[in-house]
């Protein structure tokens, strides 16, 4: 294919309640979609979608979304209007000269992926080689108040059928909440925590406490950097513990299994670099006897879709963050992402599988920024 033009969406969706981390409370979505269109070798018009998850400040990762908008701009999308012969494989290679900005290079390689895929009629989960028609879904629920509203924010997502439960953990907000889910709901509950690096090896003493509640994991309890520190760490605890802001790359994820810094590992796609990254990891975990499963980032439903795909992979034997469409957002750019009776189907469509409504599109729009050779 030849990129012919290349248009980014800045959109804004309200959520329907705060979601609360240990870095940041938010209340809108702000992210871009990526609108690829190209030209096949037999001449044909096609367009593809990619979204960007990149949050608005730097508090997740090094990147942030203006940062992603100008980059792509001024670096990303030159280099890829320039290439005659474009496929979704090469996209990371003609990108490799800028350093960094993963969730940028991701939504362009999401895009030209999508119109790939929709040029062949072939869907993404037949690409990938998926091998379930539905994936597990799980819910993560935010920082509460009280441990009594955490039950009951709980209590709420699993009467809607969700399978697996993740509590976003933080100092001060984390033995109190977690033994009250596990007291209120019993041992059955697949249930997790997350801490997005909010803790330091100093913790341990207090980590250790969380092994009582018999826990799937602990995700990313240290610093994204700590790989010798979350090895220590693992010595230390019972619970098994998950990267999740560690893994960046293959070659991150390896590091950490040598290491023995994780026993299972959170591929969230938008932060490796994009989804052929992601199934790389997968393959390198599955073979070191590694399970993983697909984190979220809030996505729309354009990312929602690719992520039950993803998801269908054989080493993804974990619940994850695939919650449907209504349990961030009251109306989706796409055709809802639907959860019933605890799973989410995987697309069969071509490409991702969903198409963006106009409509909606228009009214989350902020800005449209429209590129071109």
């Amino acid at each position: 294919m030849r990129l012919t033009s290349l248009r980014l969406h800045l959109i804004e969706m309200p959520l329907r309640s705060p979601f609360t981390t240990s870095f940041a409370t938010t209340t809108a979505r702000s992210c871009y979609l990526v609108e690829a269109r190209a030209t096949t070798s037999d001449g044909r018009e096609v367009t593809g979608w990619g979204e960007c998850v990149a949050m608005e400040a730097p508090l997740y990762s090094a990147e942030h979304l203006s940062g992603a908008v100008e980059v792509t701009r001024r670096w990303l999308a030159p280099s890829l209007f320039a290439v005659e012969d474009l496929t979704a494989e090469t996209v990371g290679w003609h990108l490799r000269h800028v350093v960094g900005h993963p969730m940028a290079k991701a939504a362009l390689e999401m895009a030209v992926l999508d119109a790939q895929l929709r040029a062949h009629d072939q869907s993404f989960a037949d690409y990938l080689g998926a091998v379930r028609t539905s994936v597990p879904s799980g819910v993560s629920v935010g920082i509460q108040p009280s441990a009594q509203e955490t039950v009951r924010v709980v209590g709420e997502f699993l009467d809607q059928g969700y399978a697996r439960i993740k509590l976003k953990i933080q100092p001060g907000s984390d033995l109190v909440p977690v033994r009250a889910v596990r007291e209120a709901f019993g041992d059955d509950l697949l249930f997790q925590v997350d801490a997005n690096a909010a803790y330091t090896l100093a913790d341990v003493g207090l980590l250790r406490r969380l092994d009582d509640a018999d826990l799937l994991l602990i995700e990313q309890p240290l610093g994204e950097a700590d790989l010798r520190q979350h090895a220590e760490l693992a010595r230390q605890v019972r619970t098994p513990v998950c990267l999740d802001e560690s893994i960046v790359s293959a070659e991150a994820a390896a590091d950490a299994i040598a290491l023995g810094a994780t026993s299972v590992i959170n591929i969230k796609p938008g932060r490796v670099g994009g989804y052929l990254e992601a199934r790389r990891i997968h393959d390198l975990a599955r073979a070191h006897g590694i399970p993983v499963w697909c984190g979220g980032m809030l996505e729309t439903g354009v990312g929602r879709a690719a992520n039950a795909a993803l998801a269908a992979l054989p080493g993804f034997v974990l619940p994850g963050d695939i919650s449907g469409s209504d349990r961030f957002y009251a109306e989706d750019v796409t055709e809802p992402v639907v959860m019933r009776d605890g799973a989410v189907d995987v697309p069969t469509g071509p490409g991702f599988g969903v198409e963006v409504r106009p409509d909606a599109l228009e009214r989350f729009s902020t800005a449209t920024l429209e590129l071109t050779p």
